[in-house]
């Protein structure tokens, strides 16, 4: 069964996480995700990327990744990225409700989309990787420094702490809080706004505004990638990430 749910309203595609309450984030859900962006990318003119009422996402699958080899961890983390490069770079507009609890992984993929808006009620949102002895994503770092800047982005990055969607709207991490039940429509009508704009225009703009960050992404990604995975196999992290998977 597909951990994600797509819905076609006219020309968009909204694309729900349907993977339990939390939606953690394996390897199913993140090739399911990519095969689905493979298809939008030819089949519609914008996206919306949405989730759990509890939990837009709680972020890695920690338990079901704690098993995986290097060989396998190291499968699952480039995918992630690859998939998350591809929502990045999709010539579409794209828009993330955040509906839930968007940490870690979660908030990474908000951070692939053109716009976020999120629920009012008593969403947090963050990058908890500090915590748990990892350094958050290379791509995720350099979109979370574009959309708020290098110092409200390190703030955040060094101390993991979760804030709320307020907090995020006044950083201007979301665009927009709303109560829950308005998100996807208030979505549709935003998206609908530049979905009608040029297709090649639109898609020339939205490179431009990503030309630096996806040449340093494809120049730097594979020595990134194998210092994460040292650090995920260090002794001391993997203490880390085993208390943290008891949370799950």
């Amino acid at each position: 069964m597909s951990s994600i749910v797509t819905e076609t309203h006219q020309e968009v595609a909204l694309i729900r996480l349907s993977n339990g309450v939390t939606n953690p984030i394996g390897l199913d859900l993140v090739l399911d995700l990519e095969q689905t962006l493979d298809r939008v990318k030819s089949s519609h003119q914008g996206l919306i990327l949405s989730g759990g009422e509890k939990f837009f996402s709680i972020g890695f699958d920690l338990p079901g990744l704690l098993q995986l080899d290097r060989a396998g961890l190291e499968d699952f983390y480039s995918s992630f990225n690859r998939t998350l490069f591809k929502l990045l770079t999709l010539p579409l507009p794209t828009l993330c409700c955040i509906t839930g609890h968007a940490v870690a992984g979660g908030c990474i993929l908000s951070l692939g989309c053109d716009f976020r808006i999120a629920a009012s009620e008593k969403t947090k949102i963050g990058l908890n990787e500090i915590g748990i002895g990892v350094p958050v994503p290379y791509l995720a770092d350099m979109l979370l420094r574009q959309i708020i800047g290098h110092q409200a982005a390190l703030k955040m990055m060094y101390s993991g702490d979760f804030i709320s969607s307020a907090q995020a709207e006044a950083l201007g991490l979301v665009d927009e809080i709303l109560d829950r039940d308005q998100l996807e429509i208030r979505a549709l009508e935003k998206i609908r706004r530049f979905s009608n704009a040029p297709s090649a225009a639109f898609a020339v703009i939205k490179s431009n505004r990503l030309e630096s960050i996806t040449k340093r992404f494809e120049k730097n990604f594979p020595d990134k990638l194998q210092a994460f995975l040292n650090i995920w196999f260090d002794p001391d992290t993997q203490t880390l990430l085993t208390r943290a998977a008891e949370k799950f």
